[in-house]
């Protein structure tokens, strides 16, 4: 029987350094570790049906919302399945529930790997690091000041922020992050974080 493989779930605001930080874990942790992360799961659908899992906080879309939470119980239902067979699964998301009604998608996604080693993690960012790392990829104008959406994410994003640990990706790389969490992880700290995400309402 397989020994059910490592979850680690990034939690942060869109640029705050979480696709990296899974990169490196993936190319220098031990074991066969999966990306199931929002970016690539929104990929398999089509068009019409984006931004669907991203869907931004702000409730811009509630005709898009009832599908968005199915997504996310579709998903981590796929990280369990590969915890189930030993793979390990690194997951970058960007959790928030301020739609333009509560959707509880955190908890049911809690409650679906109640059971399962999971390793939550809050990757915070300060809102002008964030701004200058959108510049840089996309030449966004900061002078008109922060658009709306980017300083939505900051605050719902990390609601009600229940995490095993939090990084600061403004002072640490990605390299110095996920070996933070290796250390996490090789200490045997208690991961409660999505236990007691599972028991809420």
């Amino acid at each position: 029987m397989n020994t059910k493989g490592q979850i680690i779930i990034l939690n942060g605001a869109p640029r705050s350094g979480k696709s990296s930080i899974a990169r490196v874990i993936q190319d220098s942790f031990d074991g066969v570790w999966v990306n199931m992360g929002v970016d690539h799961y929104r990929e398999m659908l089509p068009e019409h049906f984006q931004p669907a899992i991203g869907l931004r906080p702000g409730g811009e879309r509630p005709d898009m919302e009832p599908l968005v939470a199915t997504l996310y119980q579709a998903l981590y239902a796929s990280i369990a399945a590969h915890s189930r067979l030993g793979l390990h699964v690194v997951a970058d998301v960007g959790h928030h529930d301020a739609y333009s009604a509560s959707l509880g998608i955190l908890p049911r996604c809690a409650r679906i790997l109640r059971g399962y080693p999971v390793l939550f993690v809050g990757v915070f960012c300060p809102i002008e690091v964030i701004m200058e790392r959108r510049m840089a990829t996309w030449a966004t104008p900061t002078k008109a000041g922060v658009p709306k959406p980017v300083r939505l994410w900051q605050h719902a994003v990390h609601a009600p922020g229940i995490y095993d640990l939090e990084l600061d990706t403004s002072r640490a790389n990605p390299e110095q992050c996920a070996a933070m969490i290796r250390e996490y992880l090789e200490e045997r700290k208690p991961m409660r974080a999505f236990r007691t995400l599972a028991e809420r309402e």
